[in-house]
C-alpha cells in the first residue's frame, strides 16, 4: 500500500513539475530585452566541481560519517539549484529561439533550430536530473552521471553566442 502512495506521489510531483516548465516556457507578453534581464549566470566549473567523484571520496575519507551525510547533502541541493537555474535559462533561450525563427536568413533560422532543439532538451533532461540528485542526498555516487547535463547546457551556450553573430540576442550570451 505505501509502495503505492509513494509512487502516487512521485506522478503528481512529475505532472506538476511538467506543468510548472510548461507554463513558464508558454509565458507571453515579454520582450527579448526583459527575457534576457532574468537570465541568471551558472558556474559550470562549480557544477563539475559539486559532482566531482574524487572530491566527494576526499570528503569521504576525511570527515566523520555524520559531517560527511551534512557537506553531502548542502552539495547536492547546491547542483539542484545549479540545474533548475540552467533549465530556467534554457526556457528563456527558447523564447529566443522562437524570435530568431521568423527571421528572413536561413543560416539564423538553422543556428535557431538547433538552438531550439538544444534549449528543450535540455529542459527535459532537468526533470530527469533534478529527481536524480535529491536521490544522491541519499544514495551517495548517483548524481556523478549528472555531469553530463552541464555539458549540454555549455554546447546550448555556444548556440547562443554563435546565433549572436547573425542575429540580436539582447546580450543573452554575455549573461549565460
Amino acid at each position: 500500500m505505501t509502495l503505492v502512495v509513494v509512487f502516487v506521489l512521485i506522478g503528481v510531483l512529475a505532472l506538476i513539475a511538467i506543468v510548472a516548465m510548461a507554463r513558464g516556457h508558454n509565458q507571453g507578453g515579454e520582450d527579448l530585452d526583459a527575457l534576457a534581464r532574468k537570465l541568471r549566470p551558472v558556474d559550470v566549473r562549480a557544477f563539475h566541481n559539486l559532482m566531482n567523484e574524487k572530491e566527494e571520496d576526499f570528503l569521504r575519507e576525511n570527515l566523520s560519517l555524520r559531517e560527511f551525510r551534512a557537506v553531502h547533502c548542502q552539495r547536492m541541493l547546491a547542483a539542484a539549484e545549479y540545474v533548475r537555474c540552467a533549465a530556467q535559462n534554457a526556457g528563456i533561450l527558447v523564447r529566443l529561439g522562437e524570435a530568431a525563427r521568423l527571421s528572413p536568413d536561413p543560416e539564423v533560422v538553422a543556428a535557431a533550430d538547433r538552438l531550439l532543439e538544444n534549449a528543450v532538451r535540455l529542459r527535459l533532461q532537468a526533470l530527469q536530473t533534478v529527481p536524480l540528485l535529491y536521490l544522491a542526498i541519499i544514495v551517495p555516487g548517483l548524481g556523478h552521471s549528472r555531469r553530463v547535463f552541464f555539458d549540454a547546457y555549455d554546447v546550448m551556450t555556444r548556440q547562443v553566442v554563435l546565433l549572436g553573430l547573425r542575429y540580436p540576442t539582447h546580450g543573452m550570451a554575455s549573461a549565460l
